[in-house]
């Protein structure tokens, strides 16, 4: 596996804030916890990237999480955000959602429901790409954990590159991968998030259809204001300085896009960019609207909505002049994630809006009954060191079960589907020691 490059503890640290401001405990005391807490999980995750392979670095996540003391709460609540990551990089999204989960109660000053103000629902696809048609930006955002938040952003890519749009920045993308564009392909060493399949399909989209793919991180330290401050930065110098005409999407993590008020003791990307070039970027807030493990952390509007509407596919609300709704000042228009439709113990999100299928695998077969086991599906015309289009990860209990166990993948099944595009892929086969035990070619039809 390759070495984290990214500081993880900028990344957390957002999530440190909100929590604590959620629960009304930014206390000194608390706050030091958390950060004790970041650190321990820091040492963890680097001793878990010298495993070579993912599925071996990822049981030493699990490992720490079942270990912890219950009453260890800074650690419990800050490690269950490292370990949601490691879940969604080998295709567990609903445990890792059930790890790591941030609440959205009413806030003051939330707009009045869009149920009732006159508004309608319109499919977000179409309304994203018609706002953006007279814009230079559009900024979307996302949940780091919750990879439905990028299942609009993969299909949308190609709307807005029909509409003009050729640049395209991806936080946290090492500035250092020159061969990206040549390559086609997002590897492990291409970023930190890039491991996760819907975050690499959204790199492999975007180079497909003829984005120019940026990085933009900040790799200075210093304040999370200072990392804002460079990201916006990096945007400007190296998409519009060099090409004035340039029409850029950005992707981005939770409040980096807002435009007006304060984020992390100072101002957010967005903000900062716009002062660097007067860019009036269309925000698309994609991570309040959403399903939670649990219905008590969802917003009071997306219950009513989704109480009397039942979308197949992510939505937003305009009125009878086209102007969206959005939830909070600071952003454009708010996207709506329907809960999601199960099959084989997978949501039906990963389809990308159609562009990609089922394809039924059994771990039996292909694992041999030897537990835990990675499948992978490569892209038939990319390398080895490629970013999976989907991974399932088997892990069955054994019999009988332990007494104290964590959910399970799958909830322990040993049959699903993977989610492809119609095409030819490598099916690899990972198991526990890190072997490569089954390799075959497999064609997806197409629908």
């Amino acid at each position: 596996m390759p070495t984290i490059r990214y500081p993880a503890m900028l990344l957390a640290a957002a999530c440190i804030t909100a929590f604590g401001a959620a629960h009304g405990q930014q206390t000194d005391a608390w706050r030091h916890a958390q950060v004790e807490a970041a650190e321990h999980s820091e040492r963890i995750m680097a001793e878990a990237q010298k495993r070579r392979t993912l599925l071996a670095s990822y049981r030493v996540m699990m490992d720490a999480a079942t270990s912890a003391a219950p009453d260890e709460r800074a650690f419990n609540v800050i490690f269950s955000q490292y370990l949601s990551w490691y879940q969604t990089y080998v295709g567990d999204y609903p445990n890792a959602q059930l790890s790591y989960s941030i609440a959205q109660p009413m806030q003051p000053g939330d707009a009045a429901s869009p149920l009732a103000d006159g508004y309608h629902p319109v499919a977000a696809i179409d309304a994203v790409a018609r706002l953006a048609r007279d814009r230079r930006v559009v900024l979307l955002n996302e949940a780091h954990n919750v990879p439905l938040t990028r299942s609009l952003t993969v299909p949308l890519l190609a709307k807005l590159r029909a509409e003009g749009f050729n640049y395209f920045a991806v936080e946290t993308l090492y500035g250092d991968d020159h061969a990206l564009s040549e390559r086609g392909y997002a590897t492990a060493d291409s970023g930190f998030y890039t491991r996760e399949p819907i975050y690499a399909e959204m790199v492999r989209t975007a180079l497909a259809l003829g984005f120019t793919v940026v990085a933009y991180e900040s790799d200075q330290p210093g304040t999370a204001d200072a990392r804002e401050r460079m990201q916006a930065r990096n945007l400007y110098e190296r998409v519009f300085r060099r090409d004035p005409k340039a029409r850029l999407v950005v992707n981005a993590g939770y409040a980096h896009i807002q435009e007006q008020g304060a984020y992390l003791g100072g101002r957010s990307m967005a903000q900062y960019l716009q002062q660097l070039d007067d860019i009036d970027a269309l925000t698309v807030e994609q991570t309040m609207m959403i399903p939670h493990p649990q219905a008590a952390q969802d917003h009071p509007w997306y219950s009513a909505v989704m109480a009397t509407a039942h979308p197949d596919q992510p939505f937003v609300f305009t009125d009878t002049q086209g102007r969206p709704w959005s939830l909070r000042t600071g952003y454009d228009v708010s996207v709506f994630f329907p809960p999601p439709r199960m099959r084989r113990e997978r949501p039906g999100w990963l389809t990308l809006g159609g562009l990609r299928r089922p394809y039924f695998i059994s771990g039996d077969t292909l694992c041999g009954a030897r537990w835990p086991c990675l499948v992978e599906a490569l892209p038939a015309a990319e390398g080895d060191d490629a970013v999976a289009a989907d991974r399932v990860l088997f892990d069955p209990p054994p019999n009988p079960p332990p007494l104290h166990d964590r959910v399970r993948p799958l909830r322990g099944a040993t049959a699903s589907e993977l989610y492809l595009r119609p095409g030819d892929y490598r099916l690899r086969v990972v198991g526990g020691d890190g072997r490569i035990s089954e390799s075959q070619n497999v064609r997806v039809p197409p629908g």
